[in-house]
């Protein structure tokens, strides 16, 4: 079998190439057309005139479906692993469930009310979304990373669950001078630009940083969960530990 459709993974290996793409071919279309500067600009002003506004709006949008879908699956996926090991609340994974999809539902806004100078109303809407999109967005990788390691050794590895961290502390130190760089009304004319760089660099550090995290959930959705437990198609590492492998066995011997 294919590796990309072995259990789910299909989805966040979607999600990873497309949402990559729709940054990268935003940006490569602005910076050809001349409509933004070539040296780091905001990742909404390069989807803020057409042709690439179009482009942006449409890939932004399926990026958010896509997240959408990844992040119920990964849902169900825990559900299924703490039915059996009972190591945390439900509450837990129900609730980074909300919280991703509120910062779903803040790209779709963004994709839909595009940056436009000559429009207050479309840009205080597009900024909050944004906001939304950030904030939650970063409030969830945290929440999966401390699920991760109460899912020890059941789902992720102990070296995943340190990479997931670390991008969770990179996008949360980028966050705040993302948003907080943004307001440049208050700062003389000299410092725009400064703040601008900060503000930018910090927006798609943050950006890639749930790309990255998303692109550790592909091995992990390669194992089905049954109503039996687990069926894996391929060793897994986490899997390694020998009380893990004794209960594997109690499982395919109950099957």
């Amino acid at each position: 079998m294919v590796w990309f459709i072995e259990g789910t993974c299909f989805l966040p290996t979607f999600l990873v190439i497309w949402s990559s793409s729709t940054f990268i071919v935003s940006y490569v279309v602005a910076v050809l057309r001349r409509d933004v500067d070539v040296l780091v600009p905001y990742i909404s002003d390069t989807g803020a005139e057409p042709p690439e506004s179009c482009i942006f709006g449409l890939m932004t949008t399926i990026t958010a479906f896509a997240g959408a879908a990844t992040m119920f699956a990964r849902y169900k996926y825990v559900e299924k692993i703490n039915d059996m090991i009972r190591k945390f609340a439900p509450r837990l994974n129900a609730a980074a469930l909300w919280v991703g999809g509120i910062s779903c539902l803040g790209m779709c806004f963004v994709a839909t009310f595009q940056v436009k100078r000559t429009s207050v109303l479309t840009q205080w809407v597009h900024d909050i979304a944004a906001m939304c999109f950030f904030v939650f967005g970063v409030a969830y990788i945290i929440l999966q990373s401390v699920i991760s390691y109460k899912t020890l050794p059941y789902g992720s590895s102990v070296p995943v669950c340190h990479f997931r961290t670390a991008i969770a502390t990179v996008s949360v130190l980028a966050a705040f001078p993302s948003i907080l760089s943004a307001d440049k009304f208050s700062v003389p004319v000299q410092q725009e630009y400064l703040l601008h760089m900060v503000s930018a660099v910090s927006e798609w550090i943050v950006t890639f940083s749930f790309v990255f995290f998303f692109f550790t959930y592909i091995r992990e959705f390669k194992v089905t969960i049954g109503p039996y437990g687990y069926r894996q198609p391929f060793r897994i590492p986490s899997f390694s530990c020998p009380s893990v492998q004794r209960y594997l066995l109690k499982l395919q011997q109950i099957n």
